[in-house]
């Protein structure tokens, strides 16, 4: 068997916030309550599991998700339309922009826990011209 990420934990202020922010935006399904997790899974199968902890105990994380062009222009619209500030760079330097590194289309911004989340079209390093 090949190696595979399986899930992951994020924590959240709010578990059901956090997840039904993101999949919102990514066109995803918020899964049934587990225990204390709130799951998302994505196409291939990760299920990012979503838990509430303390807020002074969150240590930020960055999350990439890989989306075809279709996806990105919905989740970019769904960004837009719920005001949330997003940035063309991991360090927030170019508000209200997106980058186009490696030949494709990339956008950052903020869950509600403070995560930074990015969608791109391309894998860095993978455009060959």
């Amino acid at each position: 068997m090949s190696v595979e990420l399986n899930h992951t934990i994020i924590h959240s202020r709010d578990n059901r916030e956090s997840a039904e922010f993101l999949a919102d935006i990514l066109g995803l399904e918020v899964g049934a309550e587990w225990g204390p997790f709130v799951p998302v899974t994505t196409a291939n199968g990760v299920t990012l599991d979503f838990a509430t902890v303390p807020a002074e105990t969150i240590a930020l994380q960055h999350y990439a998700f890989l989306v075809s062009e279709a996806e990105f222009d919905k989740a970019y619209a769904r960004i837009q339309e719920l005001g949330a500030t997003y940035y063309a760079d991991p360090h927030r330097e170019h508000p209200g922009e997106i980058n186009h590194n490696d030949g494709g289309r990339g956008v950052y911004f903020m869950d509600p826990a403070g995560h930074a989340m990015e969608i791109i079209t391309r894998p860095y390093g993978g455009w060959k011209s």
